[in-house]
């Protein structure tokens, strides 16, 4: 071997790592755009049931459906917006005018009621008295911040709502060129396979988006119900925020639960602490445990399992790996994921008894 070729070897090396280095910077600087594209995606996704109900039985044009769902789409985020904005500048118009001296003394008043509550039960409440020396310490002077930095973040996620609902309707109206066009990339020898894959996983993934919008409407409905049944001001407030957090699995529920509890403790700060303030929190924890219970053992495993045909059981152990290899984000694209997989697994090896096993109600 020429010492030639070995430079044209390592010229070679580094020309491929100098490549990939420039295209991970490249995405790394559009990482917003890729975002907004996969947002995208998954409104198409959740979007195709409806498009093709328009079309199928209404007798809607293509483009015309396209253009429906994304007015439905958009009619959904409007009437979440009426819902929620009032309540927010109501909030809102509230902190600015508040004292934040008044907001510690409220949060160490809450903490000597609970300290007194625990001591009246013969608990050392050392430690909790630490913490309230530390609270003390609290700079609530950072909320005037936050709340211009929510405006911000307001406004560009309004840029970026734009953006995604203008790709999803493209996304709609032009998926049969975007399958012409991958049909001409795609190799003859697996055309079908790779086609047949797209179809099937199309169908399975929309029906996974829309089982868990499903099952995000039944949490969110379940928690309100507990918060009204209590009287915990904002109650749709906080059950919609507990209820997103419900995205992440097995997790999301338990952040929901304390964020609850707290909520509910602020509330209720005027009352006697031992008669009013406890009680209700504890009832509270009661409710979400109960609907948490509800979900994980019967609405959660029934609409996941039916949307992306997989055992319960299943499902469970997928999420669970992920997590313990990738953490929440893990948790969060593990069903999707494992469900491609699945799908690709059968079309390219459908001999295989394990894949066999697997992939037998798809």
């Amino acid at each position: 071997m020429t010492a030639k070729i070995i430079a044209n070897g390592i010229l070679r090396a580094l020309g491929i790592i100098l490549a990939v280095c420039i295209g991970v910077y490249f995405l790394y600087q559009i990482q917003t755009v890729i975002l907004y594209l996969v947002v995208a995606l998954i409104l198409t996704l959740i979007g195709n049931p409806i498009l093709d109900f328009l079309k199928k039985r209404l007798k809607f044009k293509h483009t015309l459906a396209a253009a429906f769902t994304i007015v439905f789409f958009v009619l959904i985020i409007v009437g979440f917006m009426l819902l929620f904005i009032p309540l927010i500048i109501n909030q809102g118009e509230s902190l600015s005018l508040l004292n934040t001296t008044e907001i510690e003394q409220n949060i160490l008043r809450l903490m000597d009621e609970l300290t007194v509550f625990l001591e009246s039960h013969h608990i050392d409440a050392e430690a909790l008295l630490r913490s309230q020396k530390n609270a003390s310490n609290l700079n609530i002077t950072v909320i005037p911040d936050f709340l211009n930095t929510l405006l911000s973040t307001i406004s560009s996620f309004g840029m970026g709502l734009a953006s995604v609902l203008f790709i999803t309707f493209f996304f709609l109206k032009d998926r049969r060129l975007f399958i012409e066009g991958a049909k001409k990339l795609i190799p003859d020898s697996h055309e079908e396979q790779i086609l047949n894959s797209l179809d099937k996983i199309n169908v399975l993934l929309s029906r996974y988006f829309i089982g868990l919008l499903v099952q995000l409407l039944v949490v969110f409905i379940l928690y309100m119900i507990v918060l009204l049944i209590f009287g915990v001001e904002n109650a749709i407030v906080i059950a919609f925020l507990c209820g997103i957090l419900n995205i992440v699995p097995y997790i999301g529920p338990i952040i929901a639960t304390v964020l609850a509890a707290i909520l509910t403790m602020i509330n209720n700060l005027g009352g006697d602490f031992q008669t009013e303030t406890l009680p209700t929190t504890i009832y509270v924890l009661i409710g979400f445990s109960l609907v948490q219970f509800i979900d994980n053992n019967f609405s959660q495993p029934l609409i996941f399992s039916k949307s992306v045909s997989s055992h319960p059981l299943e499902i469970f152990l997928v999420i669970l790996i992920a997590g313990f290899l990738f953490g929440i984000v893990g948790m969060i694209v593990a069903v999707p994921l494992f469900t491609i997989l699945k799908v690709i697994g059968k079309e390219f090896f459908p001999e295989n008894v394990l894949i066999q096993m697997f992939t037998k109600n798809i």
